[in-house]
């Protein structure tokens, strides 16, 4: 009896074009080409025809993935969300050196500017943060890195959540505006020394807190 082997075979689709590449591919291409055209015009000035031509695909292949311009950039916004915060949370539980996480969790928000420019520019400088569901995506990572931060202040000092979410999202909003700043001067200070400068800012303020004795 033979094997069926069909089912192991990745899935591919065609554009019209000639053109087959396996569905999670073809995805990451069309997420790409909304990325470089709603950066280059904004969200509202883009339509699914600049983003399947930028593709090169067909106008119904690119309604297979996505049945609309809000799902795409959505689909953008949790890509690239979730990455930041995976970062900030990385940074977090790499070292049990205080100091060492204060310089992380600014170096997470300036590596991320600089190897996703156009991606922070998409998370933070929307075009569309009035639509409810792309409030909800930016609040969730800030949220989210600010949590990240606020659980190592609270078991390292024993402050309470509201002051340990306070003082995290000083420190993340203060990276966050600086790093937005670096990219927008074009690189103007070397990135290792601004995110020196923002660590002595930022340890200087949080390094007044005690350390809770460990039980």
């Amino acid at each position: 009896m033979k094997k069926n082997t069909e089912m192991r075979r990745p899935v591919t689709l065609t554009d019209g074009r000639g053109a087959r590449l396996p569905r999670s591919e073809r995805r990451r291409q069309l997420l790409d080409a909304a990325q470089e055209v709603f950066v280059a015009r904004g969200y509202h000035a883009t339509a699914m025809d600049d983003i399947a031509e930028r593709a090169g695909v067909s106008k119904p292949v690119l309604y297979q993935h996505f049945p609309g311009k809000l799902e795409l950039y959505l689909a953008l916004l949790d890509t690239h969300g979730a990455a930041l915060v995976e970062t900030v949370r990385t940074a977090m539980k790499s070292t049990n050196d205080n100091k060492t996480r204060v310089h992380l969790a600014m170096q997470a928000y300036f590596d991320f500017v600089d190897a996703r420019g156009e991606a922070f520019r998409l998370v933070f400088e929307s075009d569309l943060r009035n639509d409810p569901a792309v409030a909800e995506r930016v609040d969730r990572v800030e949220r989210d890195c600010g949590q990240a931060i606020a659980e190592t202040i609270m078991a390292d000092t024993g402050v309470g959540r509201e002051r340990a979410d306070l003082l995290a999202i000083g420190l993340t909003g203060a990276a966050e505006m600086a790093a937005r700043r670096w990219l927008a001067s074009k690189r103007a200070v070397p990135k290792a020394e601004a995110v020196d400068l923002l660590m002595t800012l930022a340890w200087r303020g949080i390094s007044r807190f005690p350390l809770q004795e460990p039980m």
